[in-house]
């Protein structure tokens, strides 16, 4: 028993000793971490581990000579500014000291498992117009090197649109890149990915956005209508081939109509329809084929509001067959459209015929505009604006009251003219009207009596 007392006490002795010695060696080495970094310290990526703070100082002062901070730019393009040009200077201020006093001497042992690699901002300080000189001289300002950033865009191939994917460019934002070149040298790092920060201007949209999806399907919705515009036994198609000229995408993606572009086609229609003041090609009562320039009878495409109704027929996306929008129509669509309904007046012959639906309704002789005084009736193809029982008409020094007023020229009609006993004739080359044409009574009645408005009345001379 005395044995095993004696060993046990011996063991007891022996950890004592241990553990005084470990405790020595752990107190030494924890007075040797009052002045120097813990074990795998690194500061801004600089080994100063077992360094004291004027070590510390030293080896960080020495990197700020060398130092160049690399600049990665999309494409390979890459550029450096260095140190000495920007009169970068080590100014750590307190930083270094305060960090080494964060470290607990005593709690040394924790840095051998865990590694104390620490950032410290603005231990430098630089010339600010030197960087700013140093980046305005950089290659990526050059205007030969400059890619503009484009967003996606579309194009239309065959019968559908594709998205074109994005470009991306190499465009700078100086003031963000200065920022940035700025931010990193104060943080003393040595590598600046450009395409990692904001430096760049980057396109808004690109091929997968949400945006330029919902704009596809809108821009497919458009193209996938067809328009058939009548014109009579004529039609022309309006389809995705012509509407995709149309669309365009604004700045925020949204799909927009070019009207401009919409009126160049309109206008096109307009030059192959329209038939206000086309010479004409008239069969006359006498049975001789005429030549009629000139009045204000025909059809006229309204191109303003014809460009709005088709912006909302596209906007709707379905097939449509439609006539355009016309500020002024007339009675037939075929080649001769004054159709077989209307008023003929020979004014050399001085005698009216009126036609409706083919028939001959009446005729009669006339007085025309008064040759002689440059009153003559003008020639050319009208349209009957409106009918008026019990007119005044009046000019300049006359107020002539009639029953029957027909005007389609102006101040221009037929009218019946009860102070004329005789009509025919070559009155109207010396004692003609002031450009009306005066009818007998019951010419003007029977005409007034069977006529509607836009009727066409033929004027002119035989040659």
């Amino acid at each position: 028993m005395k044995r095993q007392k004696h060993k046990s006490n011996k063991n007891k002795r022996n950890m004592i000793i241990c553990f005084s010695i470990f405790m020595s060696m752990y107190l030494g080495v924890s007075a040797y971490f009052i002045n120097h970094f813990y074990f795998g310290t690194k500061i801004n990526g600089i080994n100063v581990a077992g360094k004291t703070v004027k070590q510390a100082d030293e080896l960080i002062s020495s990197s700020i000579s060398t130092y160049t901070l690399e600049l990665q730019g999309r494409d390979g393009k890459n550029e450096e500014i260095k140190g000495s040009n920007i009169a970068l200077t080590y100014d750590p201020k307190d930083k270094i000291t305060d960090l080494k006093n964060s470290q607990n001497p005593l709690a040394w042992i924790t840095s051998i498992f865990n590694k104390n690699h620490t950032k410290l901002d603005e231990l430098v300080k630089l010339d600010e117009n030197l960087l700013k000189e140093q980046i305005n001289k950089l290659s990526y300002f050059d205007s030969k090197n400059i890619v503009e950033p484009k967003n996606a865009t579309f194009n239309y191939i065959d019968d559908a649109y594709e998205i074109q994917k994005e470009v991306m460019g190499n465009k700078i934002i100086k003031e963000n890149l200065y920022g940035n070149v700025k931010n990193s040298i104060l943080k003393g790092d040595t590598v600046l990915n450009l395409g990692e920060t904001d430096s760049y201007e980057n396109p808004k949209y690109v091929a997968n956005s949400n945006e330029v999806l919902e704009a596809k399907k809108l821009l497919d919705k458009y193209t996938s209508m067809k328009i058939t515009y009548t014109f009579g036994s004529k039609q022309e198609i309006v389809d995705g081939s012509i509407i995709n000229k149309w669309l365009e995408t604004d700045e925020n993606m949204n799909v927009v109509f070019n009207e401009k572009k919409m009126r160049s086609y309109i206008d096109s229609l307009a030059r192959q329809y329209n038939t206000f003041g086309n010479t004409r090609e008239f069969l006359s009562a006498l049975g001789k084929t005429i030549q009629v320039s000139g009045g204000n009878y025909g059809w006229i495409i309204d191109k303003t509001k014809e460009v709005k109704d088709l912006v909302e027929i596209i906007k709707k996306g379905q097939d449509v067959t439609k006539e355009p929008a016309y500020s002024q129509t007339a009675v037939s669509r075929e080649k001769n459209d004054i159709g077989n309904t209307y008023v003929e007046i020979n004014m050399t012959k001085q005698h009216v015929w009126f036609y409706k639906n083919g028939v001959l309704v009446t005729e009669g002789d006339v007085v025309t505009g008064n040759l002689n005084n440059n009153c003559g009736t003008p020639v050319g193809v009208y349209r009957l604006n409106y009918r008026e029982r019990n007119a005044t008409l009046k000019g300049e020094n006359y107020a002539a009251p009639v029953n029957f007023w027909l005007p389609f020229n102006g101040n221009i009609g037929l009218h019946d003219a009860s102070w004329r006993d005789r009509f025919g004739g070559e009155i109207y080359k010396t004692s003609g009207s002031h450009g009306c044409i005066n009818a007998p009574y019951e010419l003007a009645n029977t005409i007034f009596d069977n006529i509607e408005s836009g009727t066409p009345i033929v004027c002119y001379y035989e040659e």
